[in-house]
């Protein structure tokens, strides 16, 4: 069928507008609602805040967007959950999108917004206990939840340690008795997210600073980025117009509960009410002050990464992980959905 020239016309513009890189969207297409269906890293906490917060002021709904969001059961989880299809886009992990990109070109999921600027990846030991160094670990027994992201990242620790990870002996534990199962001596030490188990050390009495000691894998050589919002790359063909606007959405739902933490905890206490909302309240502030609002940041805007760093924490992984190839920065992250630079400055507090 021959098109008349207006139609031939717009066709051209838009196969130009792609050929350079530009993301088409269709005005059919930003009239659609879209349901989409989102996966959490974890049960819900106080850095789960933001989303309910966009949720509940429609941020959301004015993209279009039918949002149902689901608690999750690890951060590396989130990522084959969506490989799997059973959800469109996760709040998860990019060292495990990186690994699933090196076997699996064109199946993994693309992150389109970091989050977790600096890894909160973690090992925690009791301070009055035997392990004072990682070498320590040797022979110990650490404790993981089945699919937690700081356990599948143990092996680049431990080869810039020159630790002998075949050493270690992993045991499994629901992920709310991860501090009891350290603290009442079932294991040596444990796998952690610093922003979840922080405070849940705080919930039990115990002083993190004091009878904690901490390992924090971005401390020992290991720079990697941590959680952030990824979708399918099925999303990313099929409505690019929706996966901008999740990103904007979720972007203000991040900068309003920056502003008014209070208001973001009630709005996660209206689906959880049994939630300990001043403990909840310190975690948040606690994720945005150590692994959100770095320098990184600051300097380059929320949201973005550093292609050099990003390759570099991609080498890191490929030589811990024997990974087939090194998959490129590009097959990783996208950043064309962010907000414009200057919604995504932050000025430092």
């Amino acid at each position: 069928m021959t098109l008349p020239p207006r139609s031939r016309h717009r066709r051209a513009l838009l196969s130009a507008a792609a050929a350079a890189g530009a993301v088409a969207f269709t005005p059919a297409r930003a009239q659609e609602v879209v349901p989409i269906r989102f996966v959490l890293d974890w049960k819900l906490q106080g850095i789960h805040a933001w989303y309910y917060l966009a949720e509940d002021r429609g941020y959301f709904a004015a993209e279009k967007i039918a949002m149902t969001i689901d608690q999750g059961d690890g951060s590396a989880a989130a990522v084959t959950k969506v490989m799997a299809g059973a959800y469109q886009a996760a709040f998860g992990d990019i060292n495990a999108i990186v690994q699933n990109a090196a076997t699996r070109p064109g199946s993994a999921p693309v992150m389109v917004m970091m989050i977790y600027n600096r890894s909160p990846f973690a090992l925690i030991t009791r301070a009055a206990g035997p392990v004072r160094s990682l070498k320590d670990l040797e022979g110990r027994t650490l404790g993981t939840p089945a699919g937690g992201a700081a356990a599948r990242m143990f092996p680049v620790l431990a080869e810039k340690a020159g630790l002998d990870a075949a050493k270690v002996k992993w045991t499994h534990m629901a992920p709310n008795l991860q501090e009891q199962f350290l603290l009442q001596g079932h294991v040596d030490a444990s796998a952690v997210f610093s922003v979840t188990a922080y405070m849940n050390l705080i919930a039990q009495g115990v002083d993190p600073d004091k009878d904690i000691r901490w390992f924090h894998y971005a401390d020992h050589g290991i720079d990697l980025y941590g959680n952030g919002i990824l979708v399918s790359q099925a999303l990313v063909r099929e409505r690019p117009q929706t996966v901008a606007g999740l990103v904007r959405a979720i972007h203000k739902g991040i900068r309003d509960t920056a502003a008014d933490p209070d208001a973001a905890i009630a709005a996660l206490a209206r689906r959880e009410p049994l939630i300990n909302r001043d403990l909840e309240k310190r975690r948040l502030l606690y994720a945005l002050r150590t692994a959100m609002l770095t320098p990184e940041v600051l300097a380059g805007g929320f949201g973005d990464v550093s292609d050099t760093r990003l390759a570099n924490s991609v080498n890191q992984l490929k030589a811990a992980f024997d990974l087939p190839r090194a998959p490129a920065a590009s097959e990783i992250f996208d950043r064309r959905f962010l907000p414009p630079l200057a919604e995504r400055r932050w000025a430092a507090k």
